[in-house]
C-alpha cells in the first residue's frame, strides 16, 4: 500500500487556499496513493470533511494534526477516527495562546465542508506552538490510541534535530519522518534505530503524493501502521532533488 502521512488543508496558515478536501483527495487518488492522513498545523477541524471526501472517492483516510510542541518541535499524531483527532485537538487548544489569528500575517484558516462551503474562520493563531511538551504530547496521542511521528526530522527549523539536537530518549515515537528531499544515505544513521517514513507535508496542491511510503498492511489502521513500523516493514519513495 503506498500511503502519504503528511498533508495539509486550507485550514493551515501556511497552505493554499485551493487545498480544499475534495481536491486533496483528488490529487492523491490520481497520483496513486490509497490511503493519505491530514494533518494541518494545530488542528484536526477539517478532518470531518476529508473523511467524508475520501470515502466518496474509496480512498482510504486517517485523521490528525501535526503540533508544534513547547520545544517547537512538529510532531504528528496520527488516528483512526475523527473523533480522536478532534479531542487531540481540544488538548491541544487548551495549551496555546489565547491570540486571535491575523490574516494578513499568518494566513487565512477556514473550516470547511466536504463540497467546499466555508463553515467559519478558525480564530487561533495556528502557527504558534503550544505549551504541551514532546513527552506530554506523546503520551496524550498513545491514550486515544494514536500513532505519533517525528516530522521531517531532517529540516533545519522545527525539527527534534534543528531544536534539540538529537531524537529525545524514551521511544517517544512510532516513527520519524524524512522530508522530501532528505538524503537517506546522511539521515538513515540518524534516525536511531526508528521506523523511516517519507511524506510530501504538501501545503499546495501539486505537492500531494509528490513523495510517499509504502508497506504490506491489512488495513490502513493506527493499529497495522505500528506493527509495520515495529517489523521495520515500510520502504520509502526516491527522494526530491528539488524542494
Amino acid at each position: 500500500m503506498k500511503f502519504d502521512l503528511h498533508i495539509h488543508s486550507c485550514l493551515s496558515p501556511c497552505a493554499n487556499l485551493e487545498m480544499s478536501p475534495s481536491e486533496i483527495v483528488a490529487r492523491a487518488k490520481a497520483a496513486g496513493m490509497q490511503g493519505i492522513a491530514l494533518t494541518d498545523h494545530q488542528t484536526a477541524r477539517n478532518t470531518p470533511a476529508i473523511a467524508e471526501c475520501a470515502k466518496r472517492a474509496g480512498i482510504a483516510a486517517l485523521f490528525g494534526m501535526e503540533i508544534c510542541t513547547a520545544e517547537e518541535v512538529h510532531t504528528l499524531a496520527i488516528f483512526d477516527t475523527v473523533e480522536q483527532a478532534l479531542e487531540m485537538t481540544d488538548w491541544v487548544y487548551a495549551a496555546m495562546p489565547k491570540r486571535v489569528n491575523d490574516p494578513d500575517t499568518f494566513g487565512d484558516q477556514p473550516v470547511v465542508t466536504w463540497d467546499d462551503d466555508i463553515v467559519e474562520m478558525e480564530w487561533r493563531i495556528l502557527a504558534a506552538a503550544c505549551r504541551r511538551t514532546i513527552p506530554e504530547t506523546s503520551a496524550k496521542c498513545r491514550e486515544l490510541g494514536g500513532l505519533y511521528i517525528a516530522a521531517h526530522i531532517d529540516r533545519s527549523a522545527f525539527s527534534v534535530y534543528s531544536q534539540l539536537g538529537a531524537i529525545p530518549e524514551g521511544n517517544l515515537f512510532d516513527a520519524v519522518e524524512f522530508s522530501r528531499t532528505a538524503d537517506e544515505t546522511i539521515w538513515l544513521a540518524k534516525a536511531e534505530g526508528y521506523a523511516i517514513t517519507r511524506s510530501s507535508d504538501a501545503h499546495n496542491l501539486d505537492d500531494v503524493a509528490r513523495v510517499w511510503s509504502e508497506a504490506e498492511l491489512d488495513s490502513f489502521s493506527v493499529e497495522a501502521l505500528k506493527d509495520a513500523f515495529r517489523r521495520r516493514a515500510t520502504t520509502i519513495s526516491p527522494r526530491l532533488t528539488r524542494f
